[in-house]
């Protein structure tokens, strides 16, 4: 199954936090929590909760169906983001955010590949429609 982001951003506190306290890391390099905030977390996983609870029914379902599924989740992200001054997804979030929608589909059934081909998209813009962040 999918790893969320939110479990490799928690791992990535966790690693810093044993670095910082076993002297093996400069405090002023440390920036995942920083980065992280368990609200951040929190409401992103808020977001991921509610898109895993529509798996079940993408078993036969429409473009359209799946489309609205790709949307509802992407608008709740930026809603997220925007809670946060529009900084809480940056370059290496986004793609990872990216990966876990388009992977979570495919492994419940949904090509993705045909999918974005039969509305003229590119292989990895899914979420460009409606992505803010």
């Amino acid at each position: 199954m999918a790893e969320r982001p939110t479990t490799s951003w928690r791992h990535g506190i966790a690693h810093e936090a044993e670095e910082l306290a076993a002297g093996t890391l400069d405090p002023d390099c440390a920036c995942m929590a920083g980065l992280f905030p368990e609200e951040l977390l929190a409401a992103t996983d808020a977001v991921l909760d509610t898109f895993e609870g529509d798996f079940p029914g993408l078993a036969g379902a429409s473009d359209t169906q799946i489309l609205a599924m790709v949307e509802r989740v992407v608008l709740a992200l930026n809603t997220v983001n925007e809670a946060h001054n529009g900084g809480a997804f940056e370059t290496d979030e986004r793609e990872q955010l990216c990966d876990y929608i388009d992977t979570s589909l495919t492994e419940h059934g949904v090509d993705v590949v045909a999918l974005t081909a039969r509305h003229g998209l590119g292989r990895y813009q899914l979420a460009d429609k409606w992505r803010k962040w």
